[in-house]
């Protein structure tokens, strides 16, 4: 069977180089399933969930938004964080979301779209760190 090649990486390093049998990806306008032999695209991703599946085990990475480009069965992420379970303190992730939760609650135009960008990466890297309580 096909496999894809599965490239994530940020500013400050590769975080995954992997084969994939699937990526689901948080696309700026829903999330994206990749599978082997995906038509070439480029897409803006959002903050959220890039997960992948190889050989039956699945793994996850929060990430905060950027590019992928998908071509020749390669899926290339370039974004500006992506952590995995091992790297996510779930306790300051929890305070992350209920400090921006009581801050959407007074939120002026200005200021709700960096509001919500906080709290969907606390939410992302919740389902990551706890992905059987999250998701």
């Amino acid at each position: 069977m096909a496999k894809l090649k599965l490239i994530v990486v940020t500013p400050e390093r590769k975080a995954a180089d992997s084969e994939a049998d699937e990526v689901q990806l948080p696309g700026e306008l829903g999330y994206l399933g990749i599978l082997p032999g995906h038509t070439p695209l480029i897409t803006l991703l959002k903050t959220g969930i890039l997960s992948f599946r190889n050989a039956g085990t699945e793994k996850s990475f929060a990430i905060s938004s950027g590019f992928a480009e998908i071509a020749n069965d390669t899926v290339s992420v370039l974004a500006d964080l992506a952590e995995g379970p091992g790297e996510i303190n779930p306790g300051r992730a929890e305070e992350e979301r209920a400090r921006a939760e009581e801050e959407m609650k007074t939120a002026s135009g200005e200021t709700l779209d960096e509001i919500r960008s906080r709290l969907e990466l606390a939410a992302a890297r919740l389902a990551v760190a706890r992905p059987s309580v999250e998701r």
